[in-house]
């Protein structure tokens, strides 16, 4: 999808077209979009303007009808965990569970499963009391990245921005459009990387990673079982050495055994970072995503 994003709109460099596609990413060619001004005017005077045209863009429309729209939009804002989904949502989780199972066959959402070990490694195990009302949980995450910023912000605001109040989204978008950024660059960060070593040492599986300790942006197995911890900062700064040696605590809390460690940035690496890169630490910068185009 990003590759036919990046072929629409060749004109975009590469730091431009990771931002724009998390907002617009799976609009396609049905709607016209001029991405050369700053994306606060994108937004203000040619998607709010002609918001009707873009809200025929959700498909089916029932999406936006209760429970479906209370589902997606807490989707869109939350972690993606599915009972904080079905929390915010106001759904139990039979009916929830149907409603998600419905939008992974329309290709609306997508489910990522949790790769953490059970509690039990045996039926009659004791577990501690404090970890008795702990439940692994899957994520449920959406397919394109139009609908995720729709139901995240625009479909909330709708009736307000139909009327000519525009001023609580734009408050709403100004404060909270990083983490859609931030979750397209974490996925997009995860395909670099199956890339990057796809002639090298092949990735079994890619992916987030969470579970009752820490979340993790990337954790990918190699053919030969190398495990690849990874973290994306998409931020207005270069990363330092401390992001590193946080990600290190992280995992030894988590108890994973780290073989290379991988650091995506959107504003590069400080030197001492740099200086420290080997076979163990891999850094990629926003240049390297060019390979995705």
């Amino acid at each position: 999808m990003f590759r036919d994003f990046c072929t629409q709109f060749s004109y975009l460099e590469i730091e431009q077209a990771l931002e724009y596609f998390a907002f617009f990413g799976g609009v396609g060619s049905g709607i016209e979009l001029d991405l050369f001004d700053d994306l606060d005017e994108v937004i203000l005077y040619q998607v709010l303007v002609n918001i009707e045209a873009f809200d025929a863009l959700v498909s089916p429309s029932y999406l936006m009808e209760v429970p479906y729209r209370n589902l997606l939009i807490a989707v869109a804002r939350g972690d993606g965990k599915l009972l904080n989904v079905f929390r915010r949502a106001r759904v139990n989780e039979a009916t929830g569970g149907e409603l998600i199972a419905e939008l992974v066959d329309l290709s609306v959402l997508q489910v990522e499963e949790s790769r953490e070990n059970p509690l039990k490694e045996y039926p009659k195990q004791k577990i501690k009391k404090y970890l008795r009302s702990y439940r692994i949980q899957p994520k449920v995450r959406f397919v394109n990245p139009f609908l995720r910023f729709w139901f995240g912000f625009v479909e909330p605001y709708k009736h307000d921005i139909r009327e000519g109040k525009t001023q609580p989204f734009l408050a709403n978008f100004d404060q909270h459009q990083d983490r859609c950024a931030s979750l397209v660059f974490e996925q997009l960060s995860n395909d670099l990387l199956q890339k990057y070593f796809i002639d090298k040492d092949p990735l079994l599986t890619k992916g987030s990673f969470w579970d009752r300790h820490s979340e993790f942006d990337l954790l990918s197995v190699t053919t030969s079982g190398k495990i690849i911890l990874g973290e994306c900062k998409y931020k207005g700064r270069k990363v330092c050495k401390n992001e590193l040696n946080k990600l290190k605590e992280k995992a030894s809390q988590s108890g994973i055994p780290v073989n290379i460690y991988a650091l995506f940035s959107k504003n590069g690496f400080s030197k001492e970072l740099r200086d420290a890169k080997n076979e163990t630490l891999l850094l990629f910068d926003i240049d390297d995503f060019s390979i995705l185009r």
